[in-house]
């Protein structure tokens, strides 16, 4: 649960000090103006980590995909909109919560995997 607390403060951090981009939407801004959906789904994901969150193997990569799901919750309800910054030119501006989705949703397939 560490892991958790520690990888949402560092999101909320970076997106406090480099948040420059206001995404009202999801992944590459789709479902624009959906917050209310986006926020129960957000809600969806937490409650279903959570319920796996039982599982020893699957817990690092639910760690991962809870602190993003939560990092971009927290800017969904409080400001509507989810703060972006990293711009690698090629590639939709994202933020670290972005990111520890999909490192989550990649440890939770090599786990899988291995097994």
């Amino acid at each position: 649960m560490l892991i958790i607390i520690l990888l949402i403060l560092l999101d909320q951090l970076t997106k406090y000090l480099f948040g420059n981009v206001k995404n009202y939407g999801a992944a590459f801004g789709i479902l624009q103006g959906y917050t209310t959906f986006l926020i129960i789904v957000s809600l969806a994901v937490i409650v279903i980590c959570f319920y796996y969150y039982k599982y020893k193997n699957l817990r690092l990569g639910l760690s991962f995909i809870l602190a993003g799901a939560i990092g971009n919750l927290i800017d969904r309800i409080f400001l509507d909109y989810v703060r972006d910054f990293i711009d690698l030119k090629f590639w939709p501006v994202f933020n670290l919560a972005d990111m520890f989705n999909v490192i989550g949703v990649i440890l939770l397939i090599h786990l899988n995997l291995k097994k």
